[in-house]
C-alpha cells in the first residue's frame, strides 16, 4: 500500500472504496441500461409487427379462396417469388439494421475507451460510471421520456372541433364541413372574400393541417389568419358511417359539389379548391368529372400525387410485389355492417415496407436514442415539432372507403395516356387534365424537392399535358404543413421566395382575389361605389 494513501477509521484505503464504489454503480446503470434497451428496441418491433399479424390474417382469408381456384404450379410459382420478395426485405431490414448499430459503435466507442481509461488511471473526464449513466439516461430517454412528449403534444395539435373554436358550416352523409376561423384575434374574415376548400388526405387526415396552431404552424390557419374565408372537408368516423364506407369517387364529387355551392352561396365568388396530397388527386378527378363546373375557378395541390407509376418509391415497390398479391383484398377489411374498407394501418406499414432501410425497428430505436443523446452533459431537447409529428403518425391514421383506395391504387399502377387521359373514370366519363386549362382553371402545383413520398415527377405529371404554376419547398413531404406555415419561416405560405420567385399556395390566393377585386372594379365602378361595397384590402 502506498504511504500516500488516504485510510478510513476502518482501516479500509479510501481509492479501494471509490473504487468500489464506481464499479458498482457502472453494474447497476448497465442493468438499467440494458432493461430499457430491451424495453424500447420491444417495444419499435412490436409496432412495427401489429400491422403484419393483420396483413396475415388477411392473406390467409384471400389465400383460402384463391388456392382452390388456382392450378398447383401457378401457386408454386407465386409463392417462390413471394419468398424471393421477402427474402430481399429481410436482407434490407437486416443491412440497415447492422449499418446503424455500426454507426453509433463508431461515436461512441472512442467515449467508452476514454471513459475506461479515466477510470483505470484515476484522470480528469468522464469515467465509466458517468458513462453508463449517460447511456441509461439516453435510452431512457427513448422508452420514457419521449413517448411522453408525444402524448403531451396531443392538447396542442390539430383542430380540436370539440373545443367548438371553428364553425360547422354543412354536412354530408360522409363529411363535415367547417370554417376555419382565424386564430389571429386582430384578424376578421373578409366575408367578400374569395374563399378556399381545402381537402385534407383521406389516410391521415385533416389534423396534420393544423399542426400546432397556437406556435402559428398551421396550413390551414395560414389562409384564415390572412382574412381569407377557409373551409376545410373533414370526413366522419369511417367506423361508424356507413356511407362513408360505402363512398365512392362518384360520391366525393356530388359532395364537393354540395359544399361549393353553399360556399359560393355565402360569399359570392367562386371557389378554390385545395387539396393535400392525396385530398389534391381527388380535387383533380372531381374538377375532371365536370361536376363542379361554374363552382371552381382555381386548384392548388400541395405534394399531390398526379401519376403514382413515375413514383421511384412505392410504384417501384409494387412493381417487385408479385402480381397475384397486387390486390387490394389484402388489404381489407370488412366491418362489422358487412361493408369492406381499405385498413389504414396496414396501408401506412407498407409505406414503412417501402422505405425499409429507414422504417425498420432497429433502425428506428437507434434513430431516436441518437436524437436524445445527450450534448455537453445537458438532457436532449424533444421540440414540440418532433412531438407532434409523431403524434400524427401513431394516433391519426384513418380506414378508407375502397371506392377511393382503388381510384388511387389505379393511378399506382396505370399510367396516364400520351393524351392526358388518367386511368379513373368517372361518372362514365373520362378524366383529362386539359378540361382544367379549357375550363379557365388556374392551378398552383406546389412540390418538396426532397419529398420522399409523393416525388417530384409524381406531383408535376400533369405539366407533361398542359400548363401550369409551381412552386419547389424545400425539405419533404409534411413541410409545407409544418415547417413553412410559420409565417417568419424562409418559405413563408403567403409570400414570394426562391431564387425563381414562387409564390406560396396563400399568396396565390390573395393575388387571384386581388386580381377578381380589380376586374370587378374596372368593369361596375360605379355600381359598387353607389352601394357602397368595397372589396377589402388585400394584402
Amino acid at each position: 500500500m502506498s504511504n500516500f494513501e488516504t485510510l478510513r477509521p476502518d482501516g479500509v484505503p479510501e481509492t479501494l472504496l471509490m473504487t468500489l464504489e464506481g464499479s458498482i454503480q457502472t453494474f447497476a446503470n448497465q442493468i438499467v441500461a440494458t432493461q430499457h434497451y430491451c424495453a424500447g428496441l420491444s417495444k419499435y418491433t412490436n409496432e412495427f409487427l401489429l400491422p403484419y399479424l393483420a396483413s396475415v390474417h388477411y392473406f390467409n382469408t384471400v389465400e383460402r379462396e384463391k388456392l382452390l381456384r388456382t392450378p398447383p404450379l401457378e401457386n408454386f410459382q407465386a409463392y417462390a417469388e413471394l419468398m424471393g420478395f421477402n427474402l430481399d426485405l429481410s436482407n434490407r431490414n437486416l443491412i440497415a439494421s447492422m449499418r446503424v448499430v455500426n454507426e453509433y459503435v463508431l461515436k461512441e466507442f472512442p467515449n467508452a475507451m476514454a471513459a475506461f481509461s479515466n477510470t483505470l488511471f484515476g484522470t480528469d473526464g468522464e469515467d465509466m460510471a458517468a458513462f453508463t449513466a449517460r447511456q441509461a439516461r439516453m435510452i431512457e430517454s427513448v422508452t420514457r421520456v419521449y413517448p411522453q412528449a408525444i402524448r403531451d403534444a396531443e392538447p396542442e395539435f390539430g383542430f380540436h372541433f370539440e373545443r367548438n373554436e371553428n364553425i360547422r358550416f354543412a354536412e354530408t352523409d360522409r363529411f363535415i364541413l367547417y370554417q376555419i376561423l382565424p386564430t389571429d384575434r386582430s384578424v376578421r374574415v373578409r366575408e367578400n372574400g374569395k374563399p378556399v376548400l381545402i381537402l385534407p388526405p383521406f389516410v391521415l387526415g385533416a389534423n396534420i393541417l393544423a399542426f400546432l396552431p397556437g406556435e402559428n404552424r398551421s396550413y390551414t390557419h395560414c389562409f384564415a389568419n390572412q382574412g381569407i374565408p377557409t373551409y376545410i372537408r373533414v370526413m366522419k368516423d369511417i367506423q361508424t358511417t356507413p356511407p362513408l364506407q360505402a363512398m365512392t369517387p362518384e360520391d366525393d364529387a356530388l359532395d364537393t359539389r354540395f359544399f361549393c355551392e353553399k360556399i359560393m352561396e355565402r360569399h359570392g365568388k367562386p371557389v378554390t379548391l385545395n387539396g393535400y396530397c392525396q385530398g389534391g388527386f381527388s380535387a383533380v378527378c372531381d374538377l375532371l368529372s365536370g361536376e363542379l363546373d361554374g363552382l371552381v375557378d382555381a386548384l392548388i395541390t400541395c405534394v399531390s400525387p398526379m401519376d403514382g407509376t413515375r413514383s421511384t418509391g412505392l410504384a417501384d415497390f409494387l412493381k417487385n410485389l408479385p402480381q397475384r398479391f397486387n390486390d387490394l383484398a389484402y388489404g381489407s377489411k370488412t366491418l362489422p355492417g358487412g361493408n369492406k374498407v381499405a385498413d389504414g394501418e396496414l396501408m401506412g406499414w407498407v409505406y414503412k415496407l417501402k422505405s425499409i432501410e429507414f422504417e425498420a425497428p432497429v433502425v428506428a430505436f437507434f434513430r431516436d436514442m441518437m436524437m436524445l443523446r445527450p450534448r455537453n452533459g445537458n438532457p436532449a431537447r424533444i421540440s414540440k415539432t418532433a412531438a407532434a409529428l409523431n403524434y400524427w403518425l401513431k394516433n391519426e391514421r384513418s380506414d378508407l372507403p375502397l371506392g377511393i383506395t382503388r381510384m388511387s391504387f389505379a393511378s399506382y399502377t396505370t399510367p396516364i395516356t400520351s393524351d392526358g387521359t388518367l386511368p379513373v373514370r368517372m361518372f362514365g366519363r373520362p378524366l383529362n387534365f386539359r378540361r382544367i386549362p379549357e375550363k379557365g382553371i388556374k392551378w398552383l402545383i406546389c412540390y418538396g424537392e426532397r419529398d420522399d413520398l409523393v416525388e417530384k415527377a409524381t406531383a408535376l405529371a400533369p405539366l407533361d399535358y398542359i400548363e401550369a404554376e409551381t412552386s419547389a419547398f424545400p425539405k419533404g413531404h409534411v413541410a409545407i404543413a409544418t415547417s413553412w406555415s410559420d409565417p417568419t419561416s424562409a418559405c413563408a405560405l403567403h409570400t414570394r421566395f426562391g431564387d425563381k420567385n414562387y409564390r406560396g399556395p396563400v399568396r396565390f390566393q390573395l393575388d387571384l382575389d386581388k386580381d377578381m377585386s380589380d376586374a370587378r372594379k374596372k368593369v361596375h365602378p360605379i355600381k359598387l361605389a353607389d352601394s357602397g361595397t368595397t372589396d377589402a384590402t388585400i394584402p
